[in-house]
């Protein structure tokens, strides 16, 4: 793995999951060109959500039984083929169902970083995996940003044809970049998702894991969500595009925290975690106390966002050392319960947004980080060491 595969293999995947979030900026402009309300066209956003956790269910398994060199260009070039329908979409109806199977087949980034941690050795892992996963959270803040830019010059369909090209280039650079790798199981389609669960049942450690994941992604989402709402609304009231930036200053916190990996290589993995729990608690109150100051809120984001991606990373690095041979399962198990807590941690946003407004927010934030930092030092002896079943 050697680092011009690593950095393939983020920016790959940077680009497969910003595919999910070109529409979030676009819904209004989306919705006026295709002669339908914008709260028909925010379901773009939902369905893309609901494909791509369908993905991560049923597709990123077969990574253990499946010659990735194969499967991850073609799921590529399929996910090429959506974006063309959404270019061509004529109607709202026929771009939510094209929506709908770009989130389905965009699940290649959920595939490279498995494949990322069983090329690199034991001593590199944890900083391999680190920095494919900062390339996916660094597609995840350009994104809107470049979507926005982009529809601004050429319109909305512009971006779909140009990320497109761009799947279709990535696809080739993968099939020739990707080693041949023998299946590491042969298992039935059923069997194979079974074993997801069994390995979830049977590891403690995976369980404590996953936990942790979902409420650190939870809380994430959580914050951005209202942030939207809070930057929108006085004293602030800041225009769509000026929002959009704040995205950017999280790129501060993906670059800083894909050095958490290397904590996991030299065997501080589990210490890293409590004080990047600690650190979001931290975020939190500095929200608390920012919510009239863009100074205040600029620090509570990097710190946010540097504690969280650090914690994600270090988690998803000790779920691929608990089983090297289904590490693409693990993997799915991972997203699909951050998926989860990130769907809950948005929809609680908007809640205590209309009950307590920015304080309900980060209240409710710190107290969530605080529960996972009591779960983190009640595991770290126990649970969260346990490599075998109950």
């Amino acid at each position: 793995m050697s680092r011009g595969l690593t950095l393939l293999f983020a920016i790959a995947g940077g680009t497969a999951v910003a595919n999910l979030y070109w529409a979030q900026p676009l819904l209004e402009f989306v919705g006026r060109d295709l002669h339908t309300s914008t709260a028909l066209a925010g379901w773009l956003v939902t369905v893309t959500q609901i494909g791509y956790a369908a993905g991560a269910l049923l597709l990123v398994p077969l990574g253990d039984v499946l010659d990735r060199r194969r499967f991850i260009p073609g799921l590529m070039l399929c996910a090429a083929l959506a974006l063309v329908a959404c270019a061509l979409a004529p109607s709202i109806g026929a771009l939510l169902v094209a929506t709908t199977l770009l989130g389905l087949t965009t699940v290649s980034g959920q595939l490279l970083t498995p494949l990322a941690g069983d090329l690199a050795d034991d001593t590199r892992r944890g900083q391999v995996v680190g920095t494919v996963v900062s390339g996916l959270l660094i597609g995840i803040l350009t994104s809107r940003t470049i979507s926005g830019l982009i529809a601004d010059a050429a319109g909305w369909r512009a971006i779909y044809f140009a990320a497109a090209a761009v799947s279709v280039v990535f696809a080739l650079l993968l099939r020739r970049a990707i080693p041949p790798l023998a299946p590491k199981a042969r298992l039935s389609y059923p069997q194979l998702l079974l074993s997801v669960w069994k390995v979830i049942r049977q590891e403690r450690a995976v369980r404590w894991t996953l936990f942790l994941g979902a409420t650190a992604f939870g809380v994430f989402t959580m914050f951005w969500t209202a942030l939207t709402f809070l930057l929108s609304a006085r004293p602030f009231s800041y225009s769509v595009s000026a929002i959009g930036l704040f995205g950017l200053i999280g790129l501060s916190g993906a670059l800083a925290a894909q050095r958490a990996g290397r904590l996991h290589d030299r065997g501080w993995s589990l210490p890293a975690t409590g004080w990047g729990w600690a650190a979001i608690v931290g975020s939190f109150v500095v929200a608390l106390f920012a919510g009239r100051s863009a100074a205040g809120v600029i620090v509570a984001v990097v710190l946010l966002d540097i504690a969280v991606q650090g914690v994600n990373i270090l988690n998803q690095t000790r779920l691929f050392a608990l089983s090297p041979h289904a590490r693409s399962r693990l993997n799915t198990a991972f997203v699909t319960c951050n998926f989860i807590g990130g769907a809950i941690g948005s929809a609680a946003a908007s809640v205590l947004w209309s009950a307590g407004g920015w304080t309900a927010v980060s209240l409710t934030g710190a107290g969530l980080a605080c529960a996972a930092l009591l779960a983190w030092a009640l595991g770290r002896r126990g649970p969260l060491l346990n490599e075998g079943s109950d």
